[in-house]
């Protein structure tokens, strides 16, 4: 019964899912801390995280997965 537990911890961190999740935590905590330090006050997570899906989200994600951008305009285009 305890090795359940340990199949699915390695699922999960091996899953692209997973990896994409850390990522973009990565980056809204490097945006938080870019913008804490212009303001010289922590922003806190939940302004830091609004402020980036807002800000740069969508052009994080184009520049991480390109190909996914352009099928994504293609797909946009024939409908």
């Amino acid at each position: 019964m305890n090795e359940s537990p340990k199949i699915g911890d390695t699922l999960l961190k091996n899953s692209a899912l997973y990896q994409e999740f850390l990522a973009e935590r990565e980056e809204i905590l490097r945006h938080k801390w870019i913008e804490s330090e212009k303001l010289g006050h922590d922003i806190g997570f939940e302004k830091a995280l609004l402020d980036w899906i807002v800000r740069h989200r969508s052009t994080w994600r184009s520049n991480r997965h390109p190909s996914n951008s352009i099928r994504s305009s293609n797909i946009s285009l024939s409908h």
